[in-house]
């Protein structure tokens, strides 16, 4: 059954789960802020991509206020809940300044692939190691989600988005395992590239060869 939700399009993709901070500074997401406080309302950042809003987003809670500006100008603290589809965008809801739309929530299943998940854990150690995040890879929950590490894959906000267009965790295991198996070895060779730029000039110690 579609609902009504207020939709605030940004220039990025949210993944559930994800704690979101934004300011804000435009009369109509200010107008926004106030009905979430007032009315426990939510409201969906659908991506803004390709000089259009899309048709998926991810429904957000206000979870609170961190500063109020003297301007009326806001930092306010969220956190991703689901992924919804629009129906019909409203560029405005009704007697509010801030877009609306008519939306179906997405039913995701979450079941994994432990294999899969062994060669992700892998390769993300590697690309983390290659990148000195090494700390980012130790704070990773053992039973993470693909969710939980998207943002720090190298994505672009198009490929981003086709995370949040994959309805299971299986489907996105498999995205992600062709992604970094492209992108891994030229990590790596960057990395011993950027080592023999450093060493070039220094003097050397090595032992020759013995024939």
């Amino acid at each position: 059954m579609p609902r009504l939700l207020a939709l605030f399009p940004l220039s990025l993709v949210v993944f559930p789960g994800e704690k979101l901070n934004l300011h804000i500074f435009e009369p109509r997401y200010r107008q926004l802020v106030r009905d979430c406080l007032e009315s426990n309302i939510t409201f969906g950042i659908p991506p803004y991509l390709n000089e259009g809003v899309s048709v998926l987003g991810t429904e957000m809670r206000l979870v609170g206020v961190e500063k109020n500006y003297e301007g009326g100008e806001l930092d306010i603290r969220t956190k991703a809940l689901g992924i919804f589809r629009i129906r019909d965008f409203q560029r405005e809801a009704p007697g509010k300044l801030y877009a609306a739309g008519q939306v179906d929530d997405i039913r995701d299943d979450p079941h994994e692939d432990p294999v899969l998940k062994a060669r992700i854990t892998d390769y993300v150690r590697r690309l983390y190691d290659a990148l000195g995040l090494r700390k980012l890879f130790l704070d990773l929950a053992p039973d993470y989600r693909i969710y939980d590490v998207a943002h720090h894959l190298g994505f672009s906000t198009e490929q981003e988005y086709q995370l949040l267009e994959a309805t299971s965790e299986l489907e996105r295991q498999e995205i992600v395992v062709e992604h970094l198996e492209n992108i891994l070895p030229i990590v790596l060779e960057t990395e011993r590239l950027k080592d023999r730029v450093r060493l070039n000039g220094h003097f050397k110690n090595l032992t020759p060869p013995n024939f």
